[in-house]
């Protein structure tokens, strides 16, 4: 059985930047694996009302060009849903998560795909999936008041079934002299 992982580098400097690294170094510590890597840092598309009505069209009614507004979720939909793990990059600028990233979130969250509606609530519907989150900033404290990007992007996760979330932070790496060490620490205990 293939073990795949998807990695997901949201970075706008990236492969320079400090989650990338660190994000290479937990690829090392996973057992032998496929690994596909969607390479974010020079952005994505965003959501627009072409894409809304698409989404909104049932699948049988849907034009060339209806599955052409929805043919980069489509493909970011397979690697999420083919993916075992995935290793997600999130540096934290202005407190929150990278566009980038916010807009690879609304690719992949789609109703009846990856979380459906009940009379409970939602329910995700990528079950059995492991995600660990490199968190970077360099001033904000992660899981602190002012960092909206760590709930925020687990939440995400939780929504569309993926409960196992880990956090690795490399956090305050402008004012902290350890916020290497101490993420580096972090990875070598996700295999103890």
């Amino acid at each position: 059985m293939t073990y795949t992982v998807l990695r997901v580098a949201t970075s706008a400097q990236g492969t320079e930047a400090s989650s990338y690294k660190l994000a290479q170094q937990v690829l090392q510590q996973l057992p032998a694996h496929t690994l596909v890597t969607r390479d974010l840092s020079q952005g994505l598309p965003v959501v627009d009302q072409a894409w809304l009505r698409a989404n909104f069209t049932a699948d049988d009614a849907r034009t060339a060009a209806d599955r052409d507004a929805l043919a980069l979720s489509d493909q970011l939909i397979a690697e999420l849903q083919a993916a075992d793990t995935l290793v997600i990059t999130c540096p934290i600028y202005n407190f929150g998560i990278s566009s980038a990233l916010k807009a690879w979130v609304d690719q992949i969250c789609r109703a009846g795909i990856t979380f459906r509606y009940t009379e409970q609530g939602p329910v995700g519907l990528l079950n059995g999936k492991r995600a660990i989150l490199v968190v970077t900033s360099g001033g904000v404290p992660v899981n602190s008041a002012v960092d909206f990007a760590t709930p925020h992007l687990t939440q995400v996760l939780h929504f569309i079934g993926i409960q196992d979330v880990q956090v690795i932070t490399a956090d305050q790496q402008l004012t902290t002299a350890d916020a290497l060490a101490r993420a580096e620490a972090q990875i070598q205990a996700l295999v103890a």
